[in-house]
């Protein structure tokens, strides 16, 4: 009897532990995150955090709108102290929802440029990538074929040779948001019309399936994120396929971020804070950087190697909450000009 009462407290125990929420543990030593990120690389920044603060990080992974629309759930209740997503128009849109709180950080705001993070100190971007043309190497010559712009790919000596991801992708809405922000509806309809029209194929796939798809020859051109590139050459199923394109920074390169904000019912606020700035400081930078091929938003950071082979660029002058901003009217201009069903 001893012996059952002894194992019974054992398990009644282990049930009261497991059970406990992140939001229960001791205070102060703890932050939550809520993260749509999936890179070995942030485990490990986590891990350097703990090593320097002793502030335990939970993680929570699951894709950028599960975790907004959870947010928005649980309200009070919730255990999120930090939510990270990729894409500055979802950052807006969780703004817009009011699932963050202004934070007031003085090591934010000098370690994050200002158009890269919400103008009332609601997030702060922390990784950058740049959504590029990518082009055969066997096929295509920029300089003879006239390639140098985003407007380029809406020439029609570029039918039946695009490829690109469907307008259900957040990157390319905000690539189109950003049109509309810089040139006006109307030219960003006329540009998304163009590219529609010379696609290779309907839209498919993620951004390594369209440098993949350049490789078998389905088509010459595409648009990706730079970062992908880097992984793609990191992996022997897909190095060789990355091998045969090459990267043109258009004028005036758009560019994203992953970013972050301390969440409006944080139960750790200073902990979130810290967490924050440790992950835009020139250590964790030097690791997304060199490890997960993202250009660093901290500019006292070099971007790895590989991203200084691909060369220099200039950015948009713009604001990334302008991509949050006009993300419904992309939505709306894709839809009108049949992106995803052109006939190809």
């Amino acid at each position: 009897m001893k012996k059952f009462l002894s194992m019974f407290t054992v398990l009644v125990t282990v049930f009261i532990v497991s059970g406990c929420t992140l939001g229960q543990q001791e205070e102060g030593e703890v932050v939550n995150v809520y993260t749509d990120r999936h890179y070995d690389t942030d485990q490990y920044i986590y891990d350097l955090f703990t090593e320097e603060t002793g502030i335990k990080v939970n993680i929570v992974k699951a894709k950028a709108d599960e975790l907004i629309n959870r947010l928005e759930t649980e309200g009070e209740d919730t255990e999120a102290d930090v939510l990270v997503v990729a894409d500055a128009g979802r950052l807006v849109r969780a703004k817009d929802k009011n699932l963050f709180q202004s934070i007031n950080s003085d090591v934010l705001e000098a370690n994050v440029p200002a158009n890269l993070q919400d103008t009332d100190d609601h997030w702060f971007g922390l990784t950058m990538r740049a959504r590029v043309i990518v082009y055969s190497k066997d096929r295509v010559n920029p300089e003879v074929d006239g390639l140098n712009t985003y407007d380029d790919l809406a020439d029609s000596k570029w039918n039946d040779r695009i490829l690109v991801r469907a307008s259900s992708n957040i990157y390319n809405q905000s690539l189109l948001a950003s049109f509309i922000a810089i040139n006006g509806e109307d030219d960003a309809k006329a540009w998304a019309q163009g590219v529609a029209n010379n696609m290779a194929r309907d839209p498919e796939g993620n951004d390594r399936a369209q440098a993949m798809a350049i490789a078998e020859g389905t088509g010459d051109l595409a648009i990706m994120n730079t970062y992908y590139i880097g992984k793609m050459l990191a992996r022997e199923d897909q190095k060789e396929a990355a091998k045969q394109v090459a990267i043109l920074f258009p004028e005036n390169t758009h560019v994203n971020i992953s970013g972050a904000g301390v969440t409006k019912y944080a139960s750790n606020k200073d902990n979130a804070t810290k967490l924050l700035e440790f992950l835009s400081s020139e250590q964790a930078q030097n690791v997304y950087a060199k490890e997960n091929y993202e250009y660093p938003v901290n500019q006292n950071v070099e971007p790895s190697a590989l991203l200084n082979s691909w060369g220099d660029f200039n950015t948009q002058d713009i604001n990334l909450s302008q991509l949050g901003e006009f993300n419904t009217k992309a939505v709306e201009i894709f839809n009108e000009v049949k992106w995803d069903t052109s006939g190809h």
